[in-house]
């Protein structure tokens, strides 16, 4: 399965985008300018004669989700099938990349909201993706530096950068976990979740950009269901799910390039998103768009340009 992971993204602002690079182009260093403006220089997954070498367990023939992102974002962990299919997806929408925009800025808003407002103190954030400063544990213990986080993906190339870069504080901590979504009780059981956090107390469980990548064959809600059933009442549920909603036909093909490159994409209506939280008391604005909910720097010109909505509830 594609990972669970802070992308792909659908859509942006439409006021703000970008060209794509060239699919296939290759560069033995690159750099990732993160949301402060900082660049993480990295080394590529080319070797020195140019060619491509996948880490052991990377089946590069295969686009995934973690890797399509990075090479929207500027960076060097994808390979030639991840770059393909990033431009179909701009094709299909090409206001696409700004989204990773929007899907990160909406990360750290409800990061300061829960430990800010709502006092949490653990996290647990399904489909991390490849690290990208500042991450989720960097904007949480800057507010509350005793803050602990666990990160699940299923992409080695995650858990390479996240052992290099998800380092604890002297107060707080973060972990990562090689998990996949569709297998709950694992992610739950594995002793560097229960290491690390105390799930007597209060969790915030994010999932930004993930359930997309889930057939409703698969159970989603089923498989959220029993995340959500194992934490304490005062817990968190964060989500980010993109729509048909905003604009079907852009959305259309891009299912259609997803399906054609093997890949899984199913938009959500605002109604489905929503049973998503059955249970639980939606924190305000409720299901909003991504960029629409509780902004920081005014209201969005368009809050539907992001085919994203977005919600948080606690659990009772």
């Amino acid at each position: 399965m594609p990972s669970p992971s802070s992308g792909p993204v659908w859509a942006g602002r439409s006021r703000s985008s970008g060209r794509a690079p060239r699919p296939g182009s290759s560069r033995l260093r690159s750099s990732i300018s993160d949301d402060r403006g900082e660049t993480i220089v990295s080394n590529s997954s080319a070797d020195v004669a140019g060619r491509e070498v996948p880490p052991s367990g990377v089946d590069a023939s295969v686009p995934h989700s973690a890797r399509v992102y990075d090479w929207w974002l500027g960076g060097k962990d994808n390979f030639a099938a991840d770059r393909a299919m990033g431009a179909a997806l701009i094709e299909a929408i090409p206001t696409l990349r700004t989204m990773a925009k929007e899907n990160r800025a909406f990360v750290h808003r409800v990061a300061r909201y829960l430990v800010g407002e709502a006092g949490i103190r653990q996290f647990i954030d399904i489909g991390t993706g490849i690290p990208t400063r500042p991450n989720l544990h960097e904007v949480a213990q800057a507010i509350a530096p005793e803050t602990r986080v666990v990160y699940v993906d299923n992409d080695p190339i995650v858990l390479a950068h996240a052992r290099a870069l998800m380092i604890s504080t002297e107060q707080g901590r973060s972990e990562y976990i090689h998990a996949d979504l569709r297998e709950p009780e694992k992610i739950l059981a594995d002793e560097r979740l229960t290491g690390t956090l105390d799930l007597d107390r209060p969790v915030a469980l994010t999932l930004i950009a993930v359930l997309m990548l889930l057939r409703d064959s698969d159970d989603p809600a089923g498989l959220l269901r029993t995340l959500m059933e194992a934490l304490p009442s005062g817990s968190y549920l964060a989500i980010t799910h993109p729509t048909q909603d905003f604009n079907p036909a852009e959305m259309s093909a891009a299912v259609a390039a997803a399906t054609q490159g093997h890949m899984t994409l199913v938009p959500r209506t605002r109604a489905e998103v929503e049973r998503f939280f059955d249970g639980w008391e939606l924190v305000e604005p409720g299901i909003a768009p991504v960029m629409a909910w509780r902004p920081e720097d005014g209201e969005p010109d368009d809050p539907h340009a992001a085919y994203y909505w977005a919600g948080l509830a606690r659990k009772p």
